[in-house]
């Protein structure tokens, strides 16, 4: 079982038209988006190639096919509803997501319920990305994505080396 999630690096604005796309508009700042796979204890396993800011994680799982990679792994995952509708295979899911409401379907007990052991099953990802956004040298990224995600994966092995000590 491995864990998936995507999350914003934020960077500092460069000028020029390309890095509009870089621009969240649900975290309002720029930066570049990384999917990470992370194992059940938090540890980070793998980082993706940078892409824009605006990228949604559907879209950035779809593009690294990490729906076949865990299948021919014979992995399962769990994921935030970020990642709704992109396994729609309703016999063998690979990919586990929450319940949502809406206007009409409110949740019933045992969803809710479902969604909170999900969330609590999750919470090592969300420390995973943590131990990774530590490095000081995060927080002035001003880079182009290649050399970012050359960046990131350095600092993913030097934040696994750490945290396991």
């Amino acid at each position: 079982m491995v864990l998936i999630d995507g999350t914003l690096i934020r960077s500092q604005r460069r000028t020029g038209r390309t890095d509009r796309r870089n621009y969240s508009g649900k975290h309002r700042s720029h930066g570049l988006h990384f999917l990470a796979l992370t194992d059940e204890k938090g540890r980070l396993i793998w980082i993706s190639a940078a892409r824009p800011g605006r990228t949604h994680d559907n879209t950035a799982a779809c593009h690294d096919h990490i729906l076949a990679h865990l299948r021919a792994a014979g992995l399962g995952a769990l994921a935030d509803l970020g990642f709704r509708g992109l396994d729609n295979d309703i016999l063998d899911p690979v990919i586990v997501t929450g319940y949502t409401a809406s206007r009409t379907h409110k949740l019933t007990p045992g969803e809710k319920e479902a969604n909170r052991i999900l969330a609590i099953g999750r919470a090592p990802v969300e420390h995973g990305f943590a131990h990774l956004k530590n490095w000081r040298i995060l927080t002035k990224l001003r880079t182009d994505p290649a050399r970012a995600t050359r960046l990131l994966r350095a600092l993913l092995v030097l934040t696994n080396l750490e945290v396991n000590r």
